[in-house]
Formats: C-alpha cells, sequence, structure tokens
C-alpha cells in the first residue's frame, strides 16, 4: 500500500502524516516507526532498479523519484 501511494504521487512529496492515517488510519509513535522500516524494506527491493528510489523530505514525507 506504500508503494501504491508514492507511485501515485510520483515525484511528488507525500505526507508522512496523510500517509500514516490513511494506511493505518492512526499517526501515533509506533505506526510511525512500523512506515519507516516497511520504506526501509521498498528501499531494498528498489535498489534492483538504479532509476527508482524513495526519499525522506525532512518534516515532511518521502518522495518517490524515478
Amino acid at each position: 500500500m506504500i508503494l501504491l501511494l508514492l507511485v501515485q504521487h510520483r515525484n511528488g512529496v507525500v505526507d508522512r502524516r496523510t500517509c500514516l492515517r490513511r494506511l493505518w488510519g492512526d499517526d501515533n509513535f509506533f505506526t510511525a516507526r512500523t512506515m519507516d522500516v516497511y520504506v526501509s524494506r521498498l528501499r531494498k527491493h528498489l535498489r534492483q532498479d538504479e532509476t527508482l528510489d524513495i526519499l525522506n523530505i525532512r518534516g515532511v514525507g518521502f518522495k518517490l523519484i524515478g
């Protein structure tokens, strides 16, 4: 689901809080850490394609580039 949300907003920033609420219906600390783990795992899979990457936009959210 995170990847789908990032693809839908490709080359645009997905607000972290919005992402948390859409995917888990909550934005507390533990769900935020869970999302960080999922994004980390996605990055590992995306490394196979050098044209794709997920950037952290400090204080805002995530951005899928490529």
